[in-house]
């Protein structure tokens, strides 16, 4: 935390390798993020590129009252939502490529590929039916089931009250629950 601090205050004076060394360790988690938004790599890569310019061009704005990462993450949520703006009327295309954390498509040499193959199905089928919540719902069940985000964390991120972090959470998964009983209505 005090090394953070430390880059963060040298990054604020222009130091170009503080912020590199400050935002890599943020790298993958954000593309991942941006990632569950719009299940496309090319458009996670310019978004999450997009999302480092906007941090690096307002870090002399952080006033420190929360934590880096919650401020990182306020920018790329509000970020990906312009976006998704941008293409509201377009319906987001499923890839078949699918990223989970640090796992890219790939089959392990212990994996046998029938149940490679049911893994990914149930990978597709699970983004689909988050992709096909409300906004407010399946950003809600990004950063908390996929990203690991306390509600507190979300609630900070999303400058929402924690009741309504849990409402749309509950209401969100209640949802997916309902779809992936019957994926014929996604």
């Amino acid at each position: 935390m005090k090394v953070e601090k430390d880059l963060i205050r040298r990054a604020k004076k222009g130091d170009i390798s503080a912020f590199e060394d400050l935002i890599s360790g943020y790298e993958k988690k954000v593309y991942n993020t941006v990632y569950r938004f719009f299940n496309n790599s090319e458009d996670a890569m310019d978004i999450t590129q997009e999302i480092f310019i906007k941090v690096f061009t307002s870090l002399h704005g952080f006033r420190e009252n929360s934590s880096f990462s919650t401020w990182l993450y306020r920018i790329a949520v509000n970020t990906c939502i312009d976006f998704l703006r941008k293409k509201k009327d377009e319906t987001l295309p499923l890839k078949d490529e699918m990223v989970v954390g640090n796992d890219t498509k790939h089959c392990s040499y212990t994996q046998l590929p029938e149940e490679f193959i049911e893994k990914q199905e149930i990978k597709q089928a699970l983004m689909k039916a988050i992709n096909s919540l409300p906004k407010e719902q399946r950003i809600c069940v990004i950063l908390r089931d996929i990203q690991g985000f306390s509600y507190t964390e979300i609630s900070e991120i999303l400058t929402c009250s924690l009741g309504t972090i849990k409402s749309r959470l509950s209401r969100g998964r209640r949802a997916l629950r309902q779809k992936l009983k019957r994926p014929e209505l996604f």
